[in-house]
């Protein structure tokens, strides 16, 4: 473990049980989505790749548009 992550369920240690028990249950959901995506992947490569490709196609024809943050 390392020492950030060891800082951190230290830290959380002192919080309520109700509150330890939402952080838990939000880092399970975190690990849980982080696998399905590693999981998605491992089993198609390169649609990430082709996925990528599409869209630098699609902004060279002028399709796509500028994100403004602020605007959301």
């Amino acid at each position: 473990m390392t020492k950030l992550l060891k800082k951190a369920f230290e830290e959380a240690a002192r919080l309520p049980d109700d509150e330890q028990n939402s952080i838990a249950s939000w880092l399970l959901a975190e690990l849980r989505s982080e696998q399905k995506w590693s999981d998605a992947f491992a089993c198609s490569p390169d649609k990430l790749s082709r996925l990528a490709d599409e869209a630098l196609r699609e902004h060279a024809a002028g399709k796509s548009q500028s994100l403004d943050p602020e605007s959301l």
